[in-house]
């Protein structure tokens, strides 16, 4: 009897330990680390800084709002199977803060913009926020976060060390390439032109880097409430300033640009929708604008070419 209860209790515990595993790397039986992100441009770094030793998860798909944006349960079942987490922080996931918070005590999880520079960083002009969340569009900034993910895979995985330290030096020379790139277009912009108006003030950071005007309706989160005086006050501008393009964001609803632009009319100032950026996500999977990359290059592309 008890040689009996002996052979149960190693086949349960083997069976425990198999499940576990399972559990840890499911859909990953390679022995990658399984990397879960909030948004798209970290899970991008991510995959190019980790190369073939990761998987990565995005919890935040093309269209989603991070600002407004909270757990579901699937996103926890992501978060307890991943290896390493990571989230941009400075409140830009401020409905997950309790849970990224508690994960936090369980397993490494890297808040990457809250590793910048605090005098890099822009102040939340007296809102909700201490600063400034959308830290990917200045490109040197989002190098100085990116390190985070280096760090984190180093940390979890130091024998490949070097292979994280070239993967990184690849990706930061094609992020060097791409600034270039954007300064020299937006450089095109006549002065006069140089103001970008969008539904919310995401672009901040874009603004700052190379030297345009930004003006958003709603505040750095689409949490917080624009009213009728904020749309005139910003009819009012765009007559004075004879601002003729304003753009819609990806993962905002154009309801509120649209009431500036209508007021605007009734103004007898004509406004176009210069068109579609990507702030707070990115855009499809497998597309160009899936891609961090991708998403710069289209912005700059239809600001520099609705703005000239």
């Amino acid at each position: 009897m008890k040689k009996i209860v002996g052979i149960f209790l190693v086949v349960s515990l083997i069976f425990v330990s198999a499940c576990s595993k399972q559990t840890a790397n499911e859909g990953n039986d390679d022995g990658k680390i399984i990397v879960t992100t909030t948004i798209g441009q970290i899970a991008d770094a991510a995959k190019h800084i980790g190369g073939d030793k990761v998987a990565v998860n995005s919890l935040m798909g093309p269209g989603t709002d991070p600002h407004l944006y909270k757990a579901t349960q699937g996103d926890i079942a992501k978060l307890e199977k991943a290896d390493i987490i990571f989230y941009s922080g400075l409140h830009l996931e401020g409905k997950m803060l309790d849970v990224l918070e508690r994960i936090n005590k369980t397993k490494p999880t890297y808040a990457i913009a809250e590793a910048i520079d605090k005098e890099s960083l822009l102040s939340a002009n007296g809102g909700s926020y201490a600063y400034d969340p959308h830290v990917w569009f200045d490109i040197n900034l989002w190098k100085q976060a990116l390190e985070e993910v280096k760090k984190g895979l180093i940390e979890i995985d130091p024998k490949n060390k070097d292979y994280y330290e070239e993967n990184s030096q690849n990706f930061f020379k094609q992020l060097d390439e791409l600034h270039a790139y954007a300064a020299n277009e937006m450089a095109r912009i006549p002065d006069e032109q140089r103001v970008l108006v969008t539904a919310h003030d995401a672009f901040g950071y874009f603004g700052k880097a190379f030297d345009m005007e930004v003006m958003g309706l709603q505040g750095l989160s689409t949490d917080s409430e624009y009213g009728l005086g904020d749309v005139q006050n910003l009819v009012d501008t765009l007559v004075k300033r004879n601002i003729k393009a304003v753009f819609v964001e990806s993962s905002i609803s154009e309801r509120s640009i649209n009431a500036v632009i209508e007021g605007a009319k009734k103004k007898g100032h004509e406004v176009k929708i210069g068109g579609e950026l990507f702030s707070d996500a990115m855009g499809e999977e497998g597309t160009d604008e899936g891609t961090y990359i991708g998403m710069y290059k289209h912005n700059v592309m239809t600001i520099a070419e609705s703005l000239n």
